[in-house]
């Protein structure tokens, strides 16, 4: 027995050795560097053996500021570790919607991501009134992540790729603006995105009842719903029968954008809702024999809070287009009929919409059981909504084609650190190691742009 001890006293210190742990010179720099990793990322030292593990994590604040016109949502906890979301810059309104959830998360341990949400996703809903919950889900992993001292993939299964593919689609920052309505506009847009440096495999651009100067056209359709003079706000997206000019029009200005693309850069195109089913139908066809990669949101989709499975089914196995919807879906059981019944090629959903980042992996999964591929939406929600779906979209299964760039305005690059330099390298973002998003804010930056009733959030 003596001798096994000795033996076994032997070997570990032959494995303390090796490890750079058999001198106190080695140890200490080993808790150093640790040391310094955790201190940059909010995570505790208990996560790194440093110290003595506390009793649970405790949420003990919600905050929401509106920074840029994004509501941005910090968690706070009794061990100093915050979390943050983020969601859409054209969601300013969704600040006391994402406070209402105070009391519901106050005392629970954030790291228990599910339990959390078990008590507040029954209140939301559909775009945009699932957002509040979807943010708040992203804070809870980045709290999780920071606690552990393992970026957010690490806490979904692990990542299957180093690299997230990304795609394009119109705005601003890196993306640029049609700046007319003809075809040769439309062609010469193309031309500059090819151009652009990004290396990008997939580009979108919006047109039909998504593009405002296509959609108001008089030649477009025979929609022609009176609008108040006086109101402040419309719905931007009235539905109304083609006329045979409007096909023409969508035709000739996708001819223009295949040409300048080629046949080597994918092309989506952002279209609906607003077509009636075979207008769907005959536009889609009609639109075959240019290699389109998907046909989004025909009949339903962006704000509409209702699901047409049975119309999108019809539309699908009318077409050899992939047809493609999902941005306004708000949790797993709301996908469920357009996956089960086969009525789609791809899903789009928004992880800051439909729950969560969490959300959108369980329905990539079950899509993946389908055939049926994922492309998710997020053209508004900024760099910290970057930051979320790169952390998902590295677990994705192998239906995931590419998730749409997020932009944000030019100060959010000087908030925020933590990002790739350049982001994007050929269409592809690296997927970074660092604790929970692996992003946080430049504080002394980012308290220039809070407004007045905001001036605590980072306190």
């Amino acid at each position: 027995m003596t001798k096994e001890k000795n033996d076994f006293s032997v070997q570990r210190r032959n494995t303390l050795k090796m490890l750079g742990l058999g001198s106190a010179t080695g140890l200490l720099g080993l808790f150093d560097s640790n040391a310094a990793h955790a201190a940059a990322y909010d995570v505790p030292l208990y996560a790194n053996g440093m110290a003595p593990a506390k009793a649970a994590l405790k949420i003990t604040d919600l905050k929401c500021a509106i920074i840029g016109g994004s509501p941005v949502v910090r968690i706070t906890t009794n061990e100093g570790i915050s979390g943050y979301g983020q969601a859409e810059t054209a969601k300013p309104y969704l600040k006391s919607f994402v406070l209402f959830y105070k009391d519901y998360l106050i005392g629970e341990d954030p790291t228990n991501v599910e339990r959390v949400m078990m008590k507040i996703r029954r209140m939301g809903s559909f775009k945009p009134w699932g957002s509040a919950v979807s943010i708040i889900e992203t804070a809870l992993w980045d709290i999780a992540g920071k606690a552990a001292n393992l970026p957010i993939y690490k806490l979904l299964g692990g990542k299957v790729r180093d690299q997230v593919r990304c795609y394009a689609s119109y705005g601003k920052g890196i993306r640029f603006a049609v700046e007319g309505k003809t075809p040769q506009h439309y062609r010469d847009w193309a031309e500059k995105v090819k151009s652009s440096g990004f290396g990008w495999e997939i580009i979108k651009e919006n047109i039909g009842f998504h593009g405002p100067s296509m959609k108001n056209d008089p030649d477009f359709s025979y929609s022609n719903l009176s609008k108040s003079p006086e109101s402040k706000k419309d719905y931007p997206y009235y539905r109304g029968p083609m006329k045979i000019t409007g096909y023409k029009m969508v035709v000739d200005h996708v001819e223009g954008m295949r040409t300048a693309l080629g046949d080597d850069i994918d092309l989506g195109l952002d279209i609906g809702p607003g077509f009636m089913l075979y207008d769907a139908m005959k536009m889609a066809n009609l639109l075959e024999p240019y290699n389109i990669c998907w046909l989004e949101d025909m009949l339903s989709g962006d704000y509409t809070p209702y699901v047409t499975a049975d119309d999108y089914r019809q539309l699908t196995e009318s077409t050899t287009v992939p047809i493609f919807t999902g941005e306004q879906i708000y949790l797993r059981q709301n996908f469920r009929e357009l996956i089960d019944r086969h009525a789609i090629d791809i899903l789009g959903p928004d992880p800051a919409d439909m729950g969560g980042i969490a959300e959108l992996k369980w329905v990539a999964q079950h899509a993946e059981l389908y055939g049926i591929k994922i492309a998710p939406h997020g053209t508004f929600n900024g760099l910290l909504g970057l930051a979320a779906q790169v952390q998902v979209g590295a677990t994705m299964p192998e239906n995931f084609i590419a998730f749409e760039y997020t932009q944000a305005a030019p100060f959010w690059y000087d908030i925020v650190e933590g990002l790739p330099n350049p982001i994007v390298k050929d269409g592809l973002i690296d997927v970074w190691d660092r604790p929970g998003l692996g992003v946080n804010f430049i504080v002394k930056e980012a308290k220039k742009y809070l407004a007045e009733d905001d001036k605590n959030f980072f306190d």
